[in-house]
């Protein structure tokens, strides 16, 4: 018996991205999935007295996910003061000219603040002249450490002899006086929650815009490495008053320290959400960053520092991996350092046979070696990486603070993108917004050029690993549905697969990198029904 759809596509041009029928230019829908894809005389099969007939000018992929964002912590981040780019100076001039705008005893707030803006070590308090004596918090671009000037240090009553459970800390000076430099989210806590907190309705206002200005760029999914209050708060407010433009999936943080009530607490969440969320897979961070100095190395960096993880006990950390692979939880690990991902990827290879109950990816991998890289086809661990963190925070002639801790070796195995997809591995694709912008093409763009897309003035970083089109299109459809075992959901337009997808104005696949940047977005669709329509480039 002939199942009739409910509509069907007609579009000049649609990329499924499955090898069974790569191309085509029609697809009938059910329910919010795909019932064929085809030819339209093929669909006509399909059409009922109550199909609908939609014909969509340009070309269709499945839609674009990204693998990496922290889209509820990152709305709390981003609030107040874009520092993204800007010089000692500008930061300095920023910070100034918002003092003198806000009230005594009200808090300076700032993001993005780049570490080679410091002449010396971190330290917040060379700027308490711009902040008038008004208490600051300004994360720098990480996203893993933060400066507070001496109002913010002395508010929070901070004294360095602070000790934790997992390897934060608050940075001191040589004569032992704070400095005001923050290293990981326990002691960045100490400081925030001095500041007084958003409510619930201003939270979920920025969300949604936010949410909204993300599916203007082709969006229609994105994996969420995190679940941290208040999000689930948040997120029934905004389902209250709309509906998500984007699909969410959530992994719950894992943090060293938590107990195995903490992990049964997280198991028991999986499966929760709303219409358009899900809290699915489990997050950990097994190191730091190469910025700051807590990434975990084989070796110790420029400065002497990258050699822990910030679990202390690395054993506990095996405990807890074993505790979700055993009830089949898909897990991500972010490991950056040389060290931190051998670390990771011998975990997972001693799980044995569990290791098959679910997928398992790690997040960032910023340097690697050849022995490294060759373990994730071997053990089917998927790699989620930003390769824009490298177009943007690194220079090709090695003058960046990254590249001067790792030195000239560690540093030529950065991002390695192309290598891993030549071995064989799962890539997906991702921004780690707010650490970098988001625009799935710009993203894509770097990915391919290895250099920012906006400023082709600069030298590529080891282009080399420059992705094709295609590859990067794969890591924001197919690789990042593979990546998280969701490929019988997303990732291509085959029949079974939910109706979610991009429209472009032409087609994508056949631009160069810098043209993708530009492409523009037609709409783009959730279980077959359009989330954002005429949407425009957001910059």
């Amino acid at each position: 018996m002939i199942i009739f759809a409910d509509s069907i596509i007609a579009a000049t041009l649609i990329h499924t991205f499955d090898p069974a029928q790569p191309t085509t230019q029609g697809m009938a829908l059910r329910d919010g999935r795909i019932l064929a894809v085809g030819p339209m005389a093929e669909l006509e099969a399909y059409r009922g007295p109550d199909t609908a007939i939609e014909t969509i000018k340009g070309t269709i992929t499945p839609g674009l996910t990204d693998a990496h964002t922290h889209v509820v912590m990152g709305t709390i981040w981003t609030r107040g003061l874009n520092l993204t780019d800007l010089s000692l100076a500008q930061v300095r001039e920023r910070l100034s000219t918002q003092a003198a705008q806000t009230i005594e005893g009200a808090w300076l707030m700032g993001w993005g603040l780049d570490p080679n803006v410091f002449p010396a070590d971190f330290d917040g308090r060379i700027f308490d002249e711009a902040t008038s004596a008004r208490p600051a918090f300004l994360r720098m671009r990480d996203g893993h450490s933060a400066v507070a000037n001496s109002a913010a240090i002395e508010l929070a009553g901070l004294t360095g002899s602070e000790r934790f459970r997992d390897e934060s800390a608050v940075g001191v000076d040589a004569q032992g006086d704070v400095s005001g430099y923050l290293l990981e989210f326990s002691a960045m806590d100490l400081v925030l929650r001095h500041c007084p907190a958003e409510s619930i309705p201003q939270l979920g206002q920025r969300l949604l815009k936010r949410l909204r200005d993300m599916a203007n760029t082709g969006l229609t999914a994105t994996h969420v490495l995190d679940f941290e209050p208040p999000a689930a708060e948040v997120l029934r407010w905004v389902e209250a008053h709309a509906e998500l433009p984007l699909r969410l999936r959530f992994s719950p943080m894992v943090n060293p320290g938590t107990s195995v009530d903490d992990w049964e607490r997280i198991a028991a969440a999986q499966g929760s959400g709303g219409r358009r969320w899900l809290v699915d897979g489990v997050k950990f961070m097994i190191d730091g960053t190469i910025d700051n100095g807590s990434a975990w190395l084989e070796h110790p960096d420029h400065f002497g520092q990258g050699r822990k993880s910030i679990w202390t006990d690395t054993d506990d950390y095996r405990a807890a991996l074993k505790f979700f692979a055993e009830r089949g939880i898909c897990t991500a690990t972010h490991a950056i350092g040389d060290r931190g991902v051998q670390f990771v990827l011998d975990s997972l290879e001693a799980l044995g046979p569990l290791r098959e109950r679910a997928q398992h990816r790690i997040e960032h991998i910023e340097t690697i070696p050849d022995g490294t890289l060759e373990r994730f086809a071997t053990l089917g661990v998927a790699a989620s990486m930003q390769p824009i963190h490298g177009t943007h925070h690194t220079k090709a002639d090695r003058s960046d603070n990254w590249s001067q801790r790792l030195g000239d070796v560690r540093a030529a195995r950065g991002w390695r993108c192309k290598d891993l997809r030549n071995s064989g591995a799962i890539v997906a694709l991702g921004s780690d917004w707010p650490i970098t912008p988001y625009d799935p093409r710009e993203m894509m763009a770097d990915a391919v050029l290895r250099r920012p897309v906006r400023r082709p003035e600069v030298d590529p970083v080891q282009p080399e690993q420059g992705l094709s089109v295609l590859e990067a299109f794969e890591g924001y459809t197919s690789h990042a549905a593979r990546a998280s075992n969701l490929q019988h959901d997303a990732g291509t337009l085959s029949p079974g697969r939910r109706a979610d997808f991009t429209v472009f104005e032409s087609d994508p696949l056949s631009l160069t990198g810098e043209e993708l940047a530009d492409v523009r977005i037609v709409a783009t669709f959730l279980d077959g029904h359009p989330a954002r329509s005429g949407a425009k480039a957001n910059r």
